[in-house]
């Protein structure tokens, strides 16, 4: 029987392995499993655990460092002064409780200073320096001793000074904050993501981390990234102000913007009051992500008396975190719409019920196994999170408030739109609809055909496409190319420049290339990468539409289950008739011979699996190929090198158990650089 003290040895290595993890996947990937009330309760669990017991302290606990280390192929940057974390308090009580350990250290000083409250923005922390009142400098925070140089990238963020006011002192010093994205932009972007078929971002915190942490300082100079500052440092700690108020003021002052909705506070009381009134009544109009407020003690010189507690947290703020953006409602029925492959996406329709100031009835469900898994029941009560996320999830079903008997629900067994008996293949979560006509289909293959990276027809928004197959002219990709400028005219919001403009896109379209077409036609498992494999080796379209299974498969990078999906797909009339439309239109159906490029790939065989940390797919296969080399989608004894993201599955098992090289992106565009 194991003793005691040795469950809790395994239980502190088990938390701290889970704590390391996350932080991980939080600073470095930009991609967390782990929520912040999840991570906070491993969190506090492992520091009573330590405080019982000291000797299971170990140098690489969480709780005695800032962060993640830096492990990327940006430059490394040490701060003026250590960027610190902070503790939290997630009532109340605790915060009175941080106040009285204050008070029995600093007594009347405390009552004296009073505090200065703030927002917390959820966004990624930045350093910026300054020398001579000019930025010369920026940096992420990093471990929060060494962060990561991005100082090309945080100059395109407009709300950053590049030169402070004339009020600012000369000598070298650090300004820190937070840059975050706008809840509106990111909404926004992520709906072109998706007509341009990327991959969406999670939430807002994770596209601002992943936008300024890009080697192209381009794409994070199209995203529209903000800032707000809140504290500041100099290798000496001379500070030209007393208070933390003051403090942020002067930053004001000297042309850094610093988040609304501060207060100075003389009590606790008055500093409760502020955290509630954010919480239930500023929280919801907020345009940027907070997940609480930071309460400091005022006067600077206080804070520097009273210190840091293990190196980590400043005993003189915390932060006050609120609840997660959660509310429970009913779940009133489970429906289903239909994607542009045919995918059969089921929703629900939930009783409306206000979130984070928001109004919300739908949310998504993904699939019909995440529904058997969570047990949801049309009419029970259901737990829904909307923290800056684009769609509403439903967390959990609440059991115990069931009455009667609630029956499981079941995916329908015709597609919706057209009554097509539906598919689901073998080892696959989605059901879909094969019928390439479904209406269901029409209206986001429409959206997708149009997109970046598919035919890319400049000025069809969704809600213009909308608009031209609620008037009956565009039924399928094919119409598009029979629009003329007159029927434009006789819709509601186009004038003749705008008509003519659009009339004039769509007719460049047709010059695209063949691996355009393919991916713009929505053909199920085909992306951009197998378009691209397909187009290049059948040349043509026609002989695509008339290879059987077999040929389709032994293409280098098409596995069988894009095989048998491009045979159906050619199959279907409808398809047939959608051809005949763009050759009938004069749609280029030819892949141009590609020339061999002379670069530092030229005759290798590069796999791309996982997911990189700054390129998709699309864009890592550009590299490759501009660089000579050839990207395939399988690893096998020809295969040169194989370049691994997070979430990399069995291609990368594979090239393990080959004794082939793989390499991250860093190294991908080192070598591609030459």
């Amino acid at each position: 029987m194991p003793t005691t003290e040795s469950k809790e040895a395994r239980r502190s290595e088990s938390l701290r392995e889970a704590l390391n993890r996350a932080s991980y996947e939080y600073y470095v990937l930009d991609r967390p499993k782990l929520s912040d009330v999840e991570y906070d309760k491993l969190f506090r669990e492992l520091q009573d655990l330590e405080a019982a017991h000291p000797e299971l302290r170990t140098p690489d606990s969480p709780t005695l460092r800032i962060g993640a280390e830096v492990q990327s192929a940006l430059k490394k940057h040490q701060h003026i002064k250590p960027m610190l974390s902070l503790g939290n308090a997630f009532n109340d009580d605790e915060l009175s409780a941080w106040e009285e350990r204050l008070l029995r250290i600093a007594g009347d000083d405390v009552t004296k200073s009073g505090y200065m409250t703030e927002l917390k923005i959820d966004g990624t922390a930045v350093s910026l320096t300054y020398e001579d009142r000019v930025l010369v400098m920026g940096a992420t925070r990093g471990n929060g001793l060494i962060g990561e140089e991005v100082t090309v990238n945080i100059r395109t963020v407009r709300d950053v000074p590049l030169r402070l006011a004339d009020a600012a002192p000369r000598e070298r010093m650090e300004i820190r904050g937070e840059v975050y994205f706008p809840f509106d932009q990111f909404e926004k972007m992520n709906e072109e993501r998706a007509r341009a078929g990327d991959s969406l971002f999670a939430n807002p915190r994770n596209a601002a981390a992943g936008s300024l942490r890009q080697l192209d300082p381009s794409i994070t100079a199209s995203r529209p990234l903000r800032f707000f500052g809140y504290s500041f440092a100099t290798a000496d700690d001379t500070l030209p102000f007393d208070t933390q108020e003051e403090l942020l003021e002067t930053l004001v002052n000297w042309g850094v913007p610093v988040a609304p909705h501060r207060r100075r506070c003389k009590t606790m009381s008055e500093v409760a009051k502020w955290a509630h009134e954010v919480e239930h009544d500023i929280r919801g109009k907020l345009n940027f992500a907070i997940d609480g407020g930071v309460v400091k003690i005022n006067s600077l010189a206080l804070q520097e008396e009273l210190g840091v507690v293990g190196g980590r947290d400043p005993r003189w703020a915390i932060a006050r975190k609120f609840a997660p953006d959660i509310a429970e409602t009913r779940l009133l029925a489970i429906e289903v719409n239909v994607g542009r492959t045919g995918a059969m996406n089921p929703f629900a329709v939930l009783e409306p019920v206000e979130i984070g100031g928001t109004i919300v009835k739908l949310a998504t469900l993904h699939n019909e196994d995440l529904i058997r898994d969570k047990d949801l029941r049309v009419g029970d009560w259901v737990q829904v999170k909307r923290a800056g996320d684009v769609i509403p999830q439903i967390l959990a079903s609440i059991p115990e408030k069931r009455t009667g008997s609630l029956r499981k629900w079941q995916m329908p067994k015709q597609c919706p739109a057209c009554g097509t008996p539906a598919v689901r293949e073998e080892g696959e979560a989605a059901v879909y609809c094969p019928n390439v006509a479904c209406p269901g289909r029409q209206l986001e293959g429409l959206v997708h055909f149009t997109s970046r990276g598919a035919m890319d027809i400049r000025g069809l928004s969704y809600a213009r496409i909308q608009q031209l197959v609620e008037a009956g002219l565009v039924k399928d990709p094919g119409d598009l190319y029979s629009l003329k400028v007159g029927d434009l005219l006789n819709l509601e919001g186009y004038a003749t420049k705008g008509a003519t403009g659009l009339i004039e896109a769509i007719e460049q379209s047709k010059s695209q290339p063949l691996s355009r077409l393919l991916n713009a036609l929505g053909v199920r498992h085909v992306g951009e990468m197998a378009a691209r494999l397909l187009a290049a080796h059948f040349g043509t379209l026609d002989k695509l539409a008339e290879a059987p299974e077999a040929e389709i498969s032994q293409v280098r990078g098409i596995g069988a289950i894009i095989a048998s999906a491009v045979e159906s797909y050619f199959k279907d009339s409808s398809a047939r008739k959608l051809i005949a439309k763009f050759r009938e239109a004069g749609v280029n159906l030819v892949e141009p011979k590609a020339v061999t490029a002379d670069g530092p790939f030229n005759g290798l065989s590069v796999v791309i699996t996982g997911i990189l940390p700054t390129l998709s797919r699309g864009k890592a296969t550009e590299v490759v190929e501009k660089a000579g080399g050839k990207v395939t989608g399988s690893v096998s004894k020809s295969t040169s090198f194989v370049v691994v993201g997070e979430e990399a599955g069995s291609k990368l098992e594979k090239a393990q158990s080959l004794g082939i090289e793989t390499i991250d992106e860093a190294e991908l565009l080192r070598r591609a650089r030459g």
